[in-house]
């Protein structure tokens, strides 16, 4: 079964989207209005309830108390989309890194750069599997399924910089 809920927040409204569990629910998805937006399917229960403790994290986080998550989510997705989010997750508030980064940091060659912006962009835990803290080799904010301008916010609250 899957519940999901919608919050309010600084950048818009997130859905949040998961499956219940006895701590509360297990996350499989959080995104943001847009061309990436989780769609609600006929069969998903809507139950804000569960959410409580994601919802509290995400409000501290967006007011500055926050900069790490403790949040039971799903895993599911290919080996090489489980590697590159595992690097997204390494990444500290704060901190940015780049694409190429991300490829030599799970050994993939620098040609497979493309491949890790792919694996990025399937991420269906925004905010909290920080792929907007991944910036272009030049610097510049490139792509992010919330839209680039929420990146740009994302990146201003944690008043980032380039990872040493």
């Amino acid at each position: 079964m899957t519940v999901y809920t919608t919050i309010d927040s600084p950048i818009g409204e997130l859905r949040l989207a998961g499956e219940p569990s006895a701590a509360g629910v297990v996350l499989t998805a959080l995104s943001m209005g847009g061309a990436k937006a989780v769609a609600v399917q006929d069969d998903w229960i809507e139950d804000a309830t569960v959410f409580g403790a994601v919802a509290a994290q995400l409000h501290d986080y967006f007011a500055g108390d926050r900069t790490e998550f403790d949040v039971e989510f799903a895993t599911a997705g290919s080996d090489f989309q489980r590697r590159v989010w595992q690097a997204l997750e390494r990444i500290p508030y704060g901190a940015t890194v780049t694409y190429g980064e991300i490829a030599a940091s799970i050994g993939a060659p620098r040609a497979a750069v493309r491949a890790v912006g792919t694996a990025i962009g399937a991420n269906p835990l925004l905010i909290l599997r920080p792929c907007h803290r991944v910036i272009g080799a030049d610097g510049s904010l490139t792509g992010y399924a919330g839209g680039v301008e929420r990146k740009q916010r994302l990146l201003e609250l944690e008043q980032a910089r380039r990872a040493a």
